[in-house]
């Protein structure tokens, strides 16, 4: 089918400008122009032909150029990828004579093969990895929109299916509530129901005689009652809870409806042990956070793992189970680190504080080269230990839990690849999480994989990425453009969808993006350390001043870089880890550039080091030379706070709200940005904060009401929309409240970890329920993905491996 965009510029009066933009691309320097770079090249060609912008851009050939994503300069032909819409691409060739010619995915990877010079058709096809088969018999969401929201399709699809047939749907339904136990005690219903018919006429008699009992009468007084009609625990705490979830059950029987039947799966206790994998990087309580590969992904899994104890434990007790003495267990799996360099990452078990019965275990990599495996490694080298760890780590886990998990959840790319492993062995439900996925932050990352490889690794990386994504249950994202990106960007996992790695393999299809396997599920804070600044009652007075002298006035050359001549002015303030993609440098060479922000702001940065001998990071060095670079250009010495400081999740709260008292502002300017974690806290304190427009923030933030967006590639731009809001606030006061408080409703109504664990339990009982209940057999897709696992990832991961045995 012939793009209709295309086809509109072609057969209108708008043709011989089209040709003239072509010829001008192809007389350019530039063979390869991403979207960026399509929409500069076209406003230069609209000044030079006097064309109003404006104008031009509501003209078919603007249109186009909008819709455009890239442009391959190839001999006298371009190679027009456009994506007219989210998740959809067209890959068109344009001929010299304005002939349009449609191109197929495995041409247009043959063509970026060709163009790194890596294409070699005599010597026969490249490998093609091509998942969409598996995906056809299987339900698709349609419309765009609802991608993210996989589960509330999944119910609708597959319950409309099954109630077609009331005879199948409620034996699936009995079926389902006769396999529940825990540690040998049956739950919901015993050998005294027999069938689903019996099931219903049950249900009705223990309705009735719930009916007379007092609301609040506790569950142990009518236990045996219940018993004896076939109920077991699991169904209240209360005869009111209790006759409620009989009558969902007893709707569900007679007039079967998708909406009710999440809300009785819901209710199911069905997760009692959870296994979180994480086995990259230091992963710790005390000492890891701003080490390389930790971070936000440590602080984002112990806070959901409390936040995930605290509500299975509600929902336990909801059921009425404490009867039974059932309490959670959960476990977040890591490597243990032999040399530990002063944390417990060389402990085996760590208990999680605040919690009742949440525990980090560590397993070692087996010891292939102790001068390796007994130290800390890359995430972008573990890759060959990962197989023999999760066949370790299944034994470890089958001990501590006494069993076997309900769940696991997959974290990052080497988490996801491990779940993958463990849960096919353990035939468990399986949930990845990516929070960010390489392939997007690192530009032509898979077309120039080989020249990278030494460094990153990236065939091993983007292998185990389409393995476990494809592999997983369902999986969760942050935000809805981390799945398919906005009208003008890539998702994160669309990027998966076609690229070629040369030489290696082509993906055709990687991932069906509309399947209901999406679903965007966002994180929360920890209310208990970020909280509103003007909650004085709750804030230390001794971490205050502390924490004040630090920021604004500690003369410590060990861990501050810089002082302030007039520390009377409002602070703009960042705070990540030196690397490149987090831009901190950026935001200071913007501020260096900007003489109005200078007159308004001080700048202080928390960032991890000081020196380039405390890091053993390549990026994160040159980032530290860098940022002592700019402070030098623009002679910011009085001017700036830069703390070489790793701060405890505590005190980073604390930093927060003391930046607010002084009426500051915090800025996010990364790169890329999957999430944005600071950002929830930094809003969530009472901080205005300026996000980046390139990622998660832009689904966070709402522009002008509770934040704003910046564009961190222009420096400049950047400076202005910070300044316009100082101006703004020292002409009114109020203003710098009004979007503080803004900021706070916005993350209490939407980002807390309450909402989020809710969501996420829900998710993981109704997918286990069709995985139990449907007819869908996945075997042919998991033994696609064990093929490649064993094909294309292992022989590569031993490869990396021999490279290690000799260092």
């Amino acid at each position: 089918m012939t793009s209709l965009l295309l086809k509109s510029v072609v057969e209108s009066d708008e043709r011989s400008d089209l040709r003239q933009f072509v010829r001008i691309l192809q007389l350019g320097e530039k063979r390869y122009l991403l979207r960026n770079e399509i929409l500069a090249a076209f406003d230069e060609y609209c000044r030079e032909q006097n064309k109003p912008t404006t104008a031009t851009a509501q003209s078919r050939l603007g249109k186009l150029i909008f819709f455009t994503q890239e442009i391959i300069v190839d001999n006298e032909s371009l190679c027009w990828i456009i994506r007219p819409r989210i998740a959809q691409q067209e890959v068109y060739r344009l001929l010299e004579d304005l002939t349009i010619v449609p191109m197929s995915v495995p041409e247009l990877l043959d063509l970026r093969d060709r163009f790194v010079n890596r294409y070699h058709p005599n010597e026969g096809d490249v490998f093609e990895i091509d998942v969409q088969p598996f995906y056809d018999y299987s339900p698709t969401i349609r419309d765009s929109k609802n991608i993210g929201k996989g589960v509330a399709f999944l119910n609708r699809y597959l319950s409309s299916k099954l109630f077609q047939d009331p005879r199948q749907w409620q034996q699936n339904l009995f079926n389902f509530l006769q396999v529940h136990r825990y540690n040998g005690y049956q739950l919901l219903i015993n050998e005294r129901i027999r069938s689903p018919q019996h099931l219903s006429e049950q249900v009705k008699q223990a309705i009735i005689h719930l009916g007379d009992r007092p609301a609040a009468e506790p569950y142990n007084e009518f236990r045996f009652d219940l018993q004896t009609l076939g109920f077991e625990p699991g169904w209240g705490n209360t005869a009111a809870r209790v006759r409620d979830t009989l009558e969902i059950l007893d709707q569900l029987l007679d007039s079967p409806d998708h909406q009710v039947l999440e809300a009785f799966v819901s209710r199911i206790p069905m997760i009692f042990r959870i296994a979180l994998i994480s086995p990259h990087g230091w992963f710790g309580q005390e000492g890891v956070l701003g080490r390389p590969d930790t971070g936000g992904q440590v602080v984002y899994i112990l806070d959901q793992v409390k936040s995930l104890e605290k509500q299975i434990r509600e929902d336990l007790e909801l059921a009425g189970l404490d009867v039974l003495d059932v309490h959670p267990k959960i476990i977040v799996l890591t490597r243990l680190i032999p040399n530990a360099e002063g944390t417990l990452c060389n402990q085996r078990l760590e208990k999680i504080y605040g919690t009742t019965d949440a525990w980090i275990l560590r397993v070692p990599f087996r010891e292939f080269n102790p001068a390796v495996t007994q130290n800390w490694i890359s995430r972008f080298e573990i890759w060959p230990y990962l197989e023999t760890f999760a066949i370790d780590a299944e034994r470890e886990l089958r001990a501590e839990f006494g069993h076997v998990p309900d769940l696991i959840i997959g974290n990052y790319s080497d988490g996801n690849l491990v779940a993958f492993l463990l849960a096919r062995r353990l035939k468990v439900t399986q949930c990845n999480i990516a929070h960010a996925l390489e392939k997007s932050k690192y530009l032509f990352s898979n077309l120039y994989w080989q020249d990278l490889e030494d460094k990153y690794h990236f065939s091993l990386q983007f292998t185990a990425d389409l393995i476990a994504m494809n592999a997983a249950n369902f999986i969760i994202s942050s935000t809805y453009q981390e799945i398919v990106g906005t009208p003008d960007s890539i998702g994160q996992y669309e990027s998966y969808q076609s690229f070629t790695m040369p030489d290696l393999y082509h993906v055709v299809n990687g991932i069906e993006l509309f399947s209901p396997k999406f679903n965007v599920v966002p994180p929360g804070v920890n209310e208990q350390v970020y909280f509103p600044y003007y909650q004085q009652g709750d804030r230390l007075e001794g971490d205050r001043q502390r924490l004040e002298e630090l920021l604004f006035t500690l003369d410590d050359p060990q861990q501050v870089y810089g002082h302030l001549s007039h520390p009377e002015k409002r602070p703009l303030f960042s705070m990540a880890r030196l690397d490149r993609i987090k831009n901190l440098t950026g935001l200071a060479e913007a501020f260096g550039r900007s003489k109005a922000l200078q007159e308004h702001c001080n700048l202080i940065l928390v960032a991890g080091k000081l020196r380039t001998e405390e890091s053993s990071d390549r990026e994160e060095i040159s980032e530290i030379e860098k940022l002592y670079q700019i402070i030098h250009q623009y002679d910011l010495h009085d001017k700036i706070r830069w703390l070489g400081v790793r701060l405890p999740k505590a005190d980073s709260g604390e930093v927060y709200r003391i930046i607010a008292d002084h009426q500051g502002v915090f800025v996010q300017p990364a790169l890329f940005e999957a999430f944005g974690l600071t950002i929830l806290e930094a809003m969530i304190t009472g901080l205005p904060t300026f996000g980046t427009r390139f990622g998660g923030p832009l689904e966070i933030i709402q522009d002008g009401i509770n934040g704003f967006y910046i564009n961190p590639t222009h420096l400049e731009e950047m400076a202005d929309t910070i300044v316009a809001f100082l101006e703004r606030c020292d002409r009114d006061p109020n203003y710098w409240h009004s979007i503080s408080k803004a900021g706070i409703e916005r993350v209490y109504s939407t980002y807390t970890w309450k909402i989020h664990c809710t969501r996420l339990l829900s998710l993981a009982k109704i997918y286990g329920f069709w995985n139990f209940s449907s007819q869908e057999n996945r075997e042919d897709m998991m033994r696609y993905m064990e093929s490649l696992f064993y094909l294309l990832y292992k022989p590569r991961a031993q490869a990396l491996l021999a490279e290690h045995m000799n260092r």
